[in-house]
């Protein structure tokens, strides 16, 4: 499946950019701009770019949504302004890196709170009400949303305690993952995704928490030796389109990306949970050990993950009482 959906990068075109925000009724060709922060062969580009095609095939071609993947044209934390502002009319990201915005952006990176694929989605259920009002709120309208794997520890060296994680550069791309560094004593340094493979390969960073298919992305091999598949939580990316510039659309142009949306969403979960096990089998391949975390470790990052969980329902308060409440019926 992914393998029939990477022809559509060549056949969609990872392009230049294409006409600005567009105003007033739908023309016969409108051209929307679609960044994200991921490369254009990761399965969320993969998915937006399938998504892109799709639309243009139930438009004829009347609305052309060109992906611009591995932050080409937008780093990852300005992606949501620049749609909410009109610089680009529909866009992906990592929603937790906005946490500080909402504490409801980061419900899915709450350690060990969803670790599998049904949990996560009941999760995103539970949550996405929320969200949803949270993004109108800004002026955007949310699409669909697709997770990451499980969330694991790369490192360069045996992590056998919370003790051994002590004075490593530890890459942060969020809140949490931030919070976590300072807890074990790390020193947190924000990196994100189009930037990790350079800060490893300076040295920049030595430990990080993330995905089978970011490691694979960043060739983590290439520096780091250890992967411990603490399955941590499971992160989402979300898709959203500037309100104004979907109102401005006919009514059957807004119909067919609904619809296409939907059938995105659906897909970016079945190539996530499909391709999770094979991104670790690639780091096996290129020599990292794969391994569960040692229980001293596993006890370790537990207990930051009650901290952390204290932490998050804290900031949510009443509303993230009532998510968390819906989520565990």
């Amino acid at each position: 499946m992914l393998k029939l959906l990477k022809t559509c990068v060549l056949a969609a075109g990872v392009a230049a950019l294409a006409a600005p925000a567009f105003v007033g009724p739908a023309a016969a060709q409108t051209k929307w701009n679609l960044p994200a922060a991921y490369p254009a062969d990761n399965p969320h580009s993969v998915n937006l770019i399938a998504f892109a095609k799709d639309v243009a095939t139930a438009t004829g071609d009347k609305l052309q949504i060109t992906v611009h993947p591995a932050a080409s044209l937008f780093k990852a934390p300005e992606i949501k302004r620049a749609v909410a502002t009109g610089q680009a009319q529909v866009g992906e990201v990592l929603i937790s890196l906005h946490e500080n915005e909402d504490p409801m952006f980061g419900i899915d990176v709450v350690p060990f709170l969803a670790t599998s694929y049904p949990a996560a989605k009941k999760l995103w259920l539970a949550s996405k009400p929320a969200i949803e009002k949270k993004l109108a709120s800004q002026g955007l309208m949310l699409l669909f949303a697709v997770p990451w794997g499980p969330q694991g520890l790369y490192a360069k060296k045996d992590l056998n305690s919370l003790d051994d994680m002590k004075g490593l550069k530890f890459r942060a791309y969020n809140v949490g993952t931030s919070r976590i560094a300072e807890l074990v004593g790390a020193q947190p340094i924000t990196i994100q995704a189009a930037e990790l493979p350079q800060a490893l390969a300076t040295g920049v960073v030595n430990s990080f928490i993330t995905s089978g298919s970011t490691g694979y992305d960043s060739k983590a091999w290439e520096t780091m030796t250890h992967f411990y598949d603490a399955q941590a939580w499971i992160p989402k990316n979300v898709t959203f389109v500037n309100k104004a510039a979907f109102d401005a659309l006919d009514k059957p142009t807004q119909e067919a990306i609904v619809k296409a949306a939907a059938v995105a969403e659906e897909r970016g979960w079945k190539m996530a949970e499909e391709k999770a096990k094979w991104y670790l089998e690639q780091l096996k391949a290129n020599k990292m050990q794969v391994l569960p975390p040692p229980p001293a470790l596993k006890s370790g990052l537990e207990k930051i993950g009650v901290q952390l969980t204290a932490d998050w329902s804290k900031k949510a308060g009443a509303d993230g009482e009532a998510v968390i409440a819906a989520y565990k019926k």
